[in-house]
């Protein structure tokens, strides 16, 4: 990289005038946060070769430029809002999947419905990008359109995939198939939303909404971008988001784009990035760091210098590690680290045999230390994708993984034919370290602290292809990882739940952190990836704020997190000793930033609009006892919406 080689390239930064930044709406949340630090370093070093080059920023989609801006430059900022660009006419559909079960309220699959509609595209010979949500949504509608346009042999596909994990070679090729038209319809994540070059196509399906308002324009747009019609559409699943989009078009018609919030100073990655900058440039007494000022960067390279990782002569701080501490960072998570993925079926001890000897492939994978490297996964990924005995799908094949090294970070894989996927499931505990403030109320009390949040894959299951039935199940065995971040809760009253059996009181909990997690969502206008949502029917007393500080576990890819099947498990969730609220029932939404980036507070300090509006999401829907569009489907016997909107409508008492 060029800031910790700044000497190879001293004469570019002495002369640097110019630094433009495209799509600056993507880079909110953790990647930027990361950048804001990037810029700090980069701009560090301009200063010290004498430049001061003007900095530029282009966006389309984001509500508050200039206040982000200045966040991720630490200057002001002048903001030119007039739009010249030319606009070819489009077309916006509103795709709602037919009800499938109306008792239930369950529809039929976004993605079936996604099929369907990309399908009949094709016969016109337009050229189509689809958009899901989840890695795993991309390789199942992948291989439902390549079964249905299955090419001659030798012949190269005219629909492809295209996500993360997928090797640098194998992009680059689906990109110029895209430009060339020898590529009829791509399967995406949000990694083909911005960013790269594919030319102008007729069609973009979004499957689910994408998170954000900027998202979903941003996909609309791969379509037609030159000076030709073209047709978006929106294929509504049936979470509460998309449902409310459906009977609310106007909010996506006419609402601005989100704001971008960054925390440039959250600790996690202002730590990593001053090391980093102390490696590439010593430190005076006194200097800040951007935003983070001088008595926090005094603080921090004082702790560095007691961990041996620079030393203070002086005024100065000089680093003196052996370690390139810019290889530890990672822009878009919080560990650098992958899990590489090897098809043993090109080793020679043949398909299925593990690995047995050296590298003997080829095919466009890179060599592995046995077989063919096919892909890569980050790490906190990896227990719900490439898990022992899960079905890793890869550009629509199949490849069954014989086993995960987690301590070497290699999948070994092989491919097969089966008529399933595997999905995985977690358990979730949540522990709260420290109160910020609160708690606030009577038969609810409304808190916002600081918590750690505990994820264990434990059991994955087996779908069938076309009818997503349960086919079999089976254990996962993978260490439990650590998110550190921040929450809001409410812990109800039990006195003021009299009345509800347990089976009520679970499906009342469970249906009110969903319409609090999509109330949350519009109010914070914010992915709905960004906020985890956790319910108790009891905590117990426990270590608190004295249990020591866990490592830290980042989110999966921001295209990735539904890889995390939803599921919810009782737990035993402590909270500090002297807490009233030990005890009671409780509904959390956490950042899932490490770290957090300013949700919770936000929704800690809004807290009776959030409960006001979940209440009117949930009473507005047209079910009777609850259905995947609201509170999700109940138990049997069970009034789950009704629950819901009593534990709602309590906390809206929290004052």
């Amino acid at each position: 990289g060029i800031l910790p080689h700044h000497t190879g390239w001293a004469g570019l930064l002495r002369s640097l005038r110019y630094v433009v930044i495209d799509e600056l709406h993507a880079y909110r949340g953790l990647f930027g946060s990361h950048l804001a630090n990037v810029l700090r370093r980069l701009l560090r070093l301009c200063r010290f070769y004498g430049s001061n080059p003007t900095v530029i920023c282009c966006s389309a989609t984001i509500g508050n430029p200039g206040e982000l801006a200045e966040r991720l430059l630490g200057r002001p900022v002048t903001v030119v809002d007039r739009n010249g660009a030319p606009r070819a006419e489009r077309h916006l559909w509103f795709w709602a999947p037919p009800l499938s079960d109306a008792t239930l309220g369950v529809r039929r699959s976004a993605v079936l419905e996604a099929r369907r509609l990309i399908a009949e595209l094709l016969r016109l010979d337009l050229q189509v990008i689809g958009f899901c949500r989840s890695r795993s949504s991309v390789e199942v509608l992948l291989s439902y359109l390549q079964q249905l346009h299955a090419g001659g042999p030798g012949q190269a596909p005219a629909i492809r995939g295209y996500r993360g994990g997928y090797l640098p070679l194998e992009r680059r090729a689906i990109e110029a198939g895209l430009r060339g038209g020898s590529v009829r319809a791509v399967v995406a994540t949000n990694a083909l939303e911005l960013g790269v070059d594919i030319g102008g196509l007729d069609a973009s399906v979004l499957v689910g909404y994408p998170g954000t308002l900027a998202s979903t324009w941003q996909q609309l747009g791969r379509a037609g971008r030159r000076d030709s019609a073209s047709l978006g559409v929106f294929i509504a699943s049936d979470a509460p988001l998309d449902q409310f989009l459906l009977r609310h078009p106007e909010y996506l018609l006419e609402t601005p784009p989100e704001r971008g919030l960054v925390d440039p100073d959250n600790l996690l990655v202002l730590g990593s990035h001053l090391q980093a900058a102390a490696f590439e440039l010593a430190f005076s007494e006194g200097e800040a760091f951007g935003s983070a000022g001088s008595e926090l960067t005094g603080t921090l390279l004082d702790c560095f210098a007691e961990d041996g990782l620079v030393h203070r002569s002086g005024t100065r701080y000089h680093w003196s590690a052996d370690a390139f501490p810019a290889e530890a960072i990672s822009l878009r998570r919080a560990a650098a680290s992958n899990v590489v993925i090897i098809d043993t079926s090109s080793d020679p001890g043949g398909p299925g045999q593990g690995p047995q000897g050296p590298w003997a492939g080829s095919g466009g994978g890179r060599p592995g230390s046995h077989g063919r490297v096919i892909g890569e996964v980050d790490q906190f990924s990896a227990p719900v994708l490439v898990h022992d005995e899960a079905i890793y799908l890869h550009e629509g094949r199949q490849y069954h993984v014989e086993r995960l090294d987690w301590e070497e970070k290699r999948a070994y894989v092989h491919p097969v034919a089966v008529d399933h996927y595997t999905l995985a499931e977690t358990r979730q505990t949540v522990r709260v370290l420290e109160r910020f403030a609160g708690p606030v109320g009577e038969r609810v009390r409304r808190s916002h602290g600081e918590v750690r949040v505990s994820r264990l894959a434990n059991l994955y299951k087996k779908v069938r292809f076309l009818t997503h039935e349960n086919i079999g199940s089976g254990p996962i065995h993978l260490p439990e990882q650590d998110l550190h971040t921040t929450a809001v809760w409410a812990a109800f009253r039990p006195e003021a739940l009299s009345g509800l059996s347990p089976v009520e009181l679970e499906a009342g909990l469970v249906g009110a952190s969903r319409a609090l997690h999509a109330a949350a969502c519009l109010l914070c206008m914010c992915d709905p990836r960004d906020l985890g949502t956790h319910v108790e029917l009891r905590t117990q007393a426990g270590p608190g704020a004295d249990h020591p500080a866990p490592a830290v576990l980042g989110p999966p890819d921001p295209g990735e997190p539904q890889e995390f099947a939803a599921g919810w498990r009782p737990a035993v969730a402590p909270g500090p000793a002297d807490d009233e609220a030990v005890g009671w029932p409780a509904v959390y939404l956490y950042d899932a930033t490490p770290g957090g980036v300013g949700l919770a507070p936000a929704c800690f300090d809004r807290f009776a609009e959030l409960v006001r509006s979940a209440t009117e999401l949930t009473a507005g829907c047209g079910c009777t006892a609850g259905c995947p569009s609201c509170v999700g489907p109940p138990p049997a016997a069970c009034d789950g919406r009704a629950a819901a909107l009593r534990l709602l409508r309590i906390a809206g008492e929290a004052e």
